[in-house]
């Protein structure tokens, strides 16, 4: 029977270090091979001239098209390939207008059974007394899901493109704020105070209403965007960010994109004038009405808001 080993006896055999390099807390090769750092070179003012001097000359004959045989070569055929691509690309596109029906013809898409279903069955099913609603946001809810993607998609560019990160210090953080321009205009500011909130009920009022009245989320949103502009060029980054954030700019887009596509998920599926979902469309011109055209508005009316307020942050100061 073996001896048990003390910690020291253990950590003198083969094992312990085969274990202890196995384990990568131990480098076999850490204070056993000699190793010597670079010596710095050292060159006179006249050295360093010479090896600038020949830098230039080389950059020079890199880029010399009289002289550089391959560069010319490949600049002549960046042209001609570039020619060619666009009279393909020409040809292309003319080809394929060919193919229209000519004008006014019966087959024209004006002319399809699609808009004339629109018209005549668009209240029945959809339950909006605005057609372009219970179009974009029925019919065509797959469609409307992308553009609000396309939205949010175009926002992170900006932030990804126009952002300034702050510093970790505090010092660092208080010169970036005191970067941006606070306006202080007693005429501006008691404007602001009285149209800000007519412009907020107007565009709520435009959203709630797009499904039974000219509106909806891309209109209202746009108002209410309008209106958060207008509150921050009255009052100034300060005030604004005492009621909206990046964070909470991230979280309504979220939450909106999300909720519009679990909400609409079942018909994306389904086909073309999709499946019963259970919804009732409820009484056409009631508030209450169109089945989820009223939610979807909610969802696009933020996102679009969000978004306009976001370009104007980022395109004025370089972030929230």
């Amino acid at each position: 029977m073996s001896r048990l080993k003390s910690s020291e006896e253990y950590s003198r055999t083969k094992a312990f270090k085969f274990f202890r390099w196995l384990g990568g807390s131990k480098d076999p090769y850490i204070d056993t091979v000699e190793s010597r750092h670079p010596e710095e070179e050292k060159y006179t003012d006249e050295e360093l001239e010479k090896i600038d001097e020949e830098k230039r000359l080389s950059r020079e004959k890199a880029y010399d098209l009289g002289q550089n045989k391959y560069l010319r070569a490949f600049e002549c055929a960046y042209k001609i390939l570039a020619a060619l691509f666009c009279v393909f690309f020409a040809f292309v596109l003319i080809y394929n207008v060919s193919y229209l029906p000519p004008s006014g013809a019966a087959e024209r898409p004006v002319n399809n059974e699609v808009s004339e279903r629109y018209i005549e069955k668009g209240l029945e099913e959809t339950g909006a007394v605005n057609i372009v609603a219970g179009m974009i946001l029925d019919y065509r809810a797959f469609d409307t899901l992308g553009e609000s993607h396309v939205l949010f998609t175009a926002t992170i560019t900006v932030l990804i493109l126009m952002r300034l990160d702050k510093k970790k210090d505090e010092k660092g953080d208080k010169a970036d704020r005191a970067s941006r321009y606070e306006p202080y205009d007693v005429i501006l500011q008691v404007a602001a105070a009285v149209l800000v909130p007519v412009i907020m009920i107007f565009g709520i009022y435009v959203i709630l209403n797009g499904h039974i009245s000219p509106g909806g989320g891309f209109s209202g949103g746009a108002i209410i965007g309008a209106g958060l502009i207008l509150y921050l060029n009255a009052f100034g980054f300060e005030k604004t960010e005492r009621f909206f954030t990046e964070k909470l700019y991230k979280r309504v887009t979220f939450g909106s994109l999300a909720f519009y596509a679990l909400a609409k998920c079942y018909s994306f599926f389904c086909g073309a004038n999709h499946l019963e979902s259970g919804i009732s469309t409820g009484t056409p011109g009631a508030i209450i009405s169109a089945g989820l055209i009223l939610p979807l508005n909610i969802a696009v009316g933020l996102v679009v808001a969000c978004t306009m307020y976001a370009f104007y942050a980022h395109f004025r100061k370089g972030g929230f």
